[in-house]
């Protein structure tokens, strides 16, 4: 039988396959049932500063907005101070008490101080790693990308530097040079890439005229983008790579290995097919593995990488115009358009 364990940011996994961030995480219930269903690891639910702001402006609001009803009043409720990310490091703590499998914290704070106190504070929990999430929404045209770019690697010497467990980054894919910048953040000395972070996308409802917030889930194909940054980077960064996006089954994550990834996060998949499918994608890459004769996950990961394959070629444009042409050729001998 196969051995599936792998290791990840100085982690030791059962196996590859992570359930990334997301509400299901939250609730206890849902961690018992990865766990029982084979999850190699878990990432629980992100601290987003904007959030802690947005819910103490909020509690502000509410206290204030009867203050001055009559002209006597000063202040109808005493003064109460916003409980900030106390309440998420208190759930945190108990999940992980809880918790049999290796489980990463994850944050998307503001302000570099921010970030800093909020790893620090995350890291006396007990968890066994810190994903941290640098998404950023630009809204400053003059802003540079260089600049941004900076800043960024600013926070994650940061944060890398105020603790002590092994802490990944969790990437966006819009960058001038994203090769580039993936090889800056790498000589930081993190644990971890996560390739890619799934941003949200607004949508608009044309019959009611206004923005709507539909719930942002990948779609099978998704993973294409992640695939390919993990062969172009497998070899080549001393930071573990972590596939996200568009991971639906045990053959996603067959693929992912093959070019090079370390693990995979999934969320989408866990929404749409339950958490019980985790089952069937460790039997799927056990069963794959068995078939294949690999003993080990390290057998076959990165084999189809840019650096082991005998087509080095095969993640460069080149290739694909040349794939595209040849792929067009055939599709309209067998589906004419005239």
């Amino acid at each position: 039988m196969a051995d599936l364990s792998t290791n990840y940011m100085g982690l030791k996994l059962r196996n590859p396959i992570i359930a990334g961030s997301s509400n299901l995480s939250m609730d206890i219930r849902n961690i018992k049932a990865m766990e029982e269903a084979g999850i190699g690891a878990i990432v629980y639910k992100s601290l987003f500063e904007e959030q802690v702001n947005f819910e103490s402006a909020d509690l502000d609001e509410e206290l204030e907005m009867y203050n001055e009803r009559h002209a006597e009043m000063i202040r109808i409720h005493p003064e109460m101070e916003h409980a900030g990310p106390k309440e998420f490091l208190v759930q945190l703590k108990k999940i992980k008490e809880n918790t049999s499998v290796p489980l990463i914290a994850s944050i998307n704070a503001v302000y570099e101080e921010t970030w800093v106190e909020y790893a620090k504070l995350i890291e006396e929990t007990g968890v066994n790693g810190l994903e941290i999430n640098i998404y950023k929404s630009l809204k400053k045209p003059e802003d540079s990308g260089e600049s941004v770019e900076k800043h960024k690697l600013e926070i994650i010497k940061a944060v890398k530097k105020a603790v002590k467990i092994p802490v990944a980054v969790k990437l966006g894919s819009f960058y001038s040079n994203l090769l580039n910048f993936i090889t800056q953040v790498d000589k930081t000395g993190v644990d971890g890439l996560v390739l890619f972070n799934k941003l949200f996308e607004p949508e608009v409802d044309i019959d009611e005229e206004k923005p709507i917030f539909p719930f942002n889930l990948s779609n099978p194909g998704d993973h294409r983008l992640p695939l390919r940054y993990s062969g172009l980077l497998h070899g080549n960064v001393k930071a573990d790579i972590c596939a996200s996006s568009g991971i639906f089954d045990g053959n996603d994550v067959v693929k992912m290995i093959l070019a090079g990834a370390d693990a995979v996060q999934v969320v989408s998949t866990l929404y749409k097919n339950k958490i019980g499918h985790i089952s069937n994608m460790v039997k799927d890459l056990e069963q794959w593995m068995d078939k294949k004769g690999y003993k080990s996950i390290d057998d076959f990961k990165g084999k189809l990488s840019r650096k082991k394959y005998k087509d080095p070629f095969v993640y460069m444009r080149g290739q694909y115009v040349d794939a595209l042409l040849n792929d067009a050729d055939k599709l309209l001998k067998k589906n004419p358009v005239i």
